[in-house]
């Protein structure tokens, strides 16, 4: 049966005010037969919860530059696309994943049916590997330093902001976020101000401040 917790919202019908369509009730206690609460008529009653039927599918995963593949519990009803982010279980860890693909029989698709999905190919975003390129603080730009940063996903990097990781300091001057980023006005961004978190950023250009040896490189 389809575990629940309290607090959860379910769709049910109250055999107080609803019986016949379905109400929104809250999980008060769960258990074989869970006790819930209509937020219609606050009618406390059990019911047994229906039976969530699931579709196995392949998971190919993309993290630091190497790929493995998982499988994945997916409720049959359920429509996936592109930009999405689950938990994937593996016999390893815990990774929170995007999706960055879905394979069907037709070839890659932006949003489709679980029914119709055979591959979910996708990248970890929990921790992630940014890639950096940084120039000297006097501002030129024709000597530069390419480097990647590990940092957790939900990292914010502020444009115009000044980070220190280790040995590197270094403020933020643009930042190119990713093809499956959404929410983002540009791809590009070089306003003080703009911001964008780790899994988006295809790329961080900053300033470095913390040497100006750069001759030593």
């Amino acid at each position: 049966m389809t575990e629940a917790t309290p607090g959860e919202r379910v769709a049910l019908p109250c055999p107080a005010c609803s019986p016949d369509l379905e109400t929104v009730h809250e999980v008060l206690k769960p258990g074989g037969h869970v006790t819930v609460r209509c937020t219609d008529c606050d009618h406390v009653h059990k019911e047994q919860l229906p039976e969530e039927t699931t579709l196995q599918r392949d998971v190919v995963v993309s993290q630091d530059g190497e790929s493995f593949t998982a499988q994945v519990d997916v409720p049959e009803d359920a429509d996936l696309a592109v930009g999405e982010e689950f938990l994937l279980e593996t016999e390893e860890a815990v990774l929170t994943v995007r999706i960055t693909s879905l394979e069907t029989d037709e070839g890659r698709e932006e949003e489709a049916s679980v029914e119709a999905v055979e591959t979910i190919w996708s990248r970890a975003v929990g921790n992630v590997a940014v890639n950096v390129t940084m120039h000297p603080k006097d501002g030129r730009h024709d000597e530069t330093e390419s480097f990647k940063l590990q940092v957790p996903g939900d990292f914010e990097f502020v444009v115009g902001e000044t980070e220190t990781f280790g040995d590197e300091e270094f403020t933020v001057e643009g930042i190119h976020v990713r093809d499956d980023a959404h929410g983002y006005d540009h791809e590009k961004m070089d306003f003080d101000g703009d911001s964008a978190v780790a899994k988006d950023i295809n790329r961080l250009y900053v300033r470095d401040e913390s040497s100006t040896a750069w001759s030593a490189w």
